[in-house]
């Protein structure tokens, strides 16, 4: 364990406690002194590397909203029709009991009211219902996808039942639940498809 803890810093040991404490407690069940327990590092470390909690947190979020838009490009970027890509986003794996890490941050007061903090939440959202109307517009202009089917429209209610099935599912105890939301959303947009 020592040599495993002295091989990664300790500024990426504080931002990767700090992810895992977010996403499990939120911002304000998220102390200075369980970051340092989870990280292994002291309170010197700590302001070392970041003036502050907020400063942290800030760090953890952008690095979480990064990967969650990587993940998503991996899918959204790939081979395959507009709906293809869509449904691979949809039907990814992910952790649905623990939730989206970054959707979770919004419900967060502290998170919400941080002009700071609030920023990377923003624009990863922003940026996943923009790549995803991206999407749904090739669908159209390519002749995949029938009218009237809103792009922008379309691309909300893609983000809204993939967040949504997360409440669901945590609120059944049950993975089932996302699953059926996003069978749903699939079946409807499928008949927006032209085979």
């Amino acid at each position: 364990m020592y040599s495993r803890r002295m091989s990664v810093s300790a500024s990426e040991r504080l931002i990767e406690a700090t992810r895992e404490l977010l996403w499990e407690r939120g911002y304000v069940g998220t102390s200075p002194k369980a970051i340092q327990q989870a990280a292994g590092a002291g309170q010197g470390s700590m302001y070392h590397h970041f003036t502050g909690k907020p400063d942290l947190a800030l760090s953890a979020i952008r690095r979480t909203a990064g990967e969650l838009r990587a993940a998503a490009e991996t899918v959204l970027g790939g081979e395959g029709s507009a709906y293809a890509r869509i449904e691979a986003y949809l039907l990814r794996e992910r952790d649905v009991l623990r939730g989206c890490p970054v959707g979770r941050l919004t419900t967060d007061p502290e998170v919400m009211t941080s002009e700071t903090l609030r920023a990377p939440v923003d624009e990863t959202l922003d940026w996943l219902r923009g790549r995803l109307a991206g999407i749904v517009q090739e669908g159209l202009d390519s002749g995949e996808f029938t009218a009237p089917l809103d792009a922008r429209e379309t691309a909300a209610a893609i983000v809204a039942t993939a967040q949504g099935g997360y409440v669901l599912a945590r609120a059944a105890g049950s993975p089932d639940a996302f699953d059926t939301a996003v069978r749903g959303l699939l079946t409807l947009l499928s008949r927006r498809t032209v085979r």
